[in-house]
């Protein structure tokens, strides 16, 4: 059984993909992640991202209400504002000096791999040592990356675990997605496995598929290319997934503090294009954005069905080899504790 305070402690002690530098290209851009009852948001301070917990350290104010958007970063209670590395206070004359000193954000600590941004509160390892062999992955396919499509963000009507392993394991997919990702014919493809992390590759099996998404390679410029479905897991809450490496679905399986909810989001971080074909893939990307709800509709359906007390049964514990990947998962959940 997770607890609130070790789902906290998985929060607090491990670095988490955030975002992608493209998504934030912009003095003022900025995204609100929810998490375990408190939110995260990363914030381009011209030219410098950050992430902090959202609140005003004078009275404790939200700075932000909507997920993502542009704006100053300025309270509207009293004013306090943070641009430029430094808090601006209007009439600081009228606060005790010492009181003061604690005017500052309450940030998280950051780290780059390539152009994908991890925070954490208190990391518990160096992010390197997280990744672990996935880091060479990561990088090659943040080089990819070129800016971002879809944003889709709800509550999923499950336990966090749930969520996670359905989308850990290919073994649903002919049942519960045949008229979506079941049209890849996906193969048996193989596992790869970190401490942390896990990757699974597979071939698609629809030859015509295939071929039609080979053919439009041209109009991209990649560093690197898988030619099938890449699926990458980040412990404890993220995943990473492309076909063909042309989009990347960024999803987050944040837990809440209310029982039988995740707060789940997907964000398509699309591949750079050739100049000429920007328009030309406006609607590949849009037709993406659409294929990546439908599937993540689907996926919310079934865990909605899941019971209860099915995360943390014993009598629920059978596995097939397709659900390695939720084996890895949950020895890292052990592995978690333990350390």
């Amino acid at each position: 059984m997770t607890t609130t305070s070790e789902t906290r402690q998985l929060r607090d002690q491990f670095w988490h993909l955030l975002c992608h530098r493209s998504e934030l290209p912009v003095s003022g851009d900025y995204l609100k992640l929810d998490w375990l009852g408190e939110e995260v948001v990363v914030y381009n301070d011209q030219g410098e991202l950050i992430a902090f917990d959202n609140l005003c350290p004078h009275r404790g104010t939200r700075f932000f209400t909507e997920k993502r958007g542009n704006a100053p970063l300025a309270c509207p209670y009293h004013g306090w504002a943070y641009r430029a590395g430094a808090m601006h206070i209007p009439c600081r004359e009228r606060y005790a000096p010492a009181e003061l000193d604690n005017a500052r954000l309450q940030v998280l600590q950051l780290d780059w791999c390539a152009d994908f941004l991890f925070a954490s509160p208190q990391p518990r390892m160096p992010l390197e040592a997280q990744l672990g062999e996935t880091q060479a992955t990561l990088e090659n396919i943040s080089f990819n990356v070129a800016g971002l499509g879809d944003v889709n963000a709800y509550d999923y009507e499950c336990d966090w675990r749930v969520a996670l392993e359905n989308a850990l394991e290919p073994l649903h997919v002919p049942f519960v997605h045949p008229e979506s990702l079941a049209q890849l014919q996906l193969d048996d493809g193989e596992n790869r496995f970190t401490d942390w992390t896990s990757t699974w590759e597979a071939g698609l099996g629809n030859a015509g598929m295939a071929r039609k998404l080979r053919s439009v390679k041209r109009l991209f410029q990649l560093d690197s290319q898988f030619e099938g479905y890449q699926s990458l897991y980040l412990f404890p809450f993220t995943m990473l997934s492309s076909t063909f490496s042309y989009s990347y679905s960024l999803q987050h399986f944040f837990p809440s503090t209310q029982a039988q909810r995740t707060h789940f989001s997907s964000r398509l971080l699309m591949a750079a294009t050739t100049p000429a074909a920007s328009a030309t893939l406006q609607g590949f990307f849009e037709s993406s954005g659409q294929m990546n709800r439908q599937v993540f509709e689907e996926d919310h359906a079934i865990c909605k069905r899941i019971a209860v007390q099915a995360a943390d049964s014993a009598r629920f514990k059978i596995l097939s080899s397709d659900e390695a990947k939720i084996a890895h998962f949950r020895a890292c959940l052990v592995a978690a504790r333990q350390s």
